[in-house]
């Protein structure tokens, strides 16, 4: 197990939790588009921010109401990362009021006992921060305003999350582990084995391909 801390991105479906994560790590390595549920397993990555390494977790995008099949799995894959991380940024669409999945998610957020910093996404202007008041109304303090695809505030919800990290403690070097790659055709089973491997329902398996 790794002694970096862990940061979750959660939030409902298509609300730029990729968009941060790939701006958050400089590359564009999470997949993006505009179709909600593009990202179904929980993925992580290496990131820094003011001189504090930790692993940040993307998670596909996660609804409350009960679900069936692939739905429900992403829903599982995201509470999966809550449970193991040290703080939690919830993401919301800033271009919408605060959604009833949004309101029903914070009861499960706050039983974790993680701290939450709650991102505000698609504020691409002063214009639009100025409409930020209405997310107090989430009870998760202070909502911090983002544009993900531009950058912008992201460097102040980076300050933010760092400052609830734990303290560092001193790591001992491991040596490097070889890498493992499962390939195949779609639907012959290589999620199945990887958890298999892993002892834990790491990737959704589905009949979908």
């Amino acid at each position: 197990m790794s002694a970096l801390p862990v940061v979750a991105v959660v939030g409902r479906p298509n609300v730029g939790k990729s968009t941060l994560v790939n701006r958050i790590i400089g590359s564009r390595t999470a997949v993006v588009e505009e179709m909600p549920g593009v990202t179904r397993d929980r993925r992580q990555f290496d990131a820094d921010w003011a001189g504090r390494r930790f692993i940040l977790v993307d998670t596909g995008g996660w609804e409350l109401k009960p679900g069936t099949g692939i739905d429900e799995s992403i829903k599982q894959q995201a509470e999966a990362a809550l449970s193991g991380s040290d703080v939690i940024v919830f993401v919301v669409d800033g271009m919408a009021d605060p959604s009833d999945d949004d309101t029903g998610a914070i009861s499960t957020l706050r039983s974790t006992g993680v701290p939450v910093v709650l991102a505000v996404n698609k504020m691409d202007s002063a214009t639009a921060e100025a409409e930020i008041g209405r997310f107090w109304s989430l009870g998760l303090g202070e909502p911090r305003p983002i544009s993900a695809y531009h950058g912008r505030g992201v460097g102040d919800l980076l300050d933010t999350v760092v400052s609830f990290l734990p303290e560092p403690v001193d790591e001992v070097e491991e040596p490097a582990l070889p890498r493992l790659a499962i390939v195949g055709r779609p639907n012959v089973g290589k999620s199945t084995l990887l958890n298999r491997l892993v002892g834990e329902q790491r990737v959704i398996v589905s009949e979908t391909p």
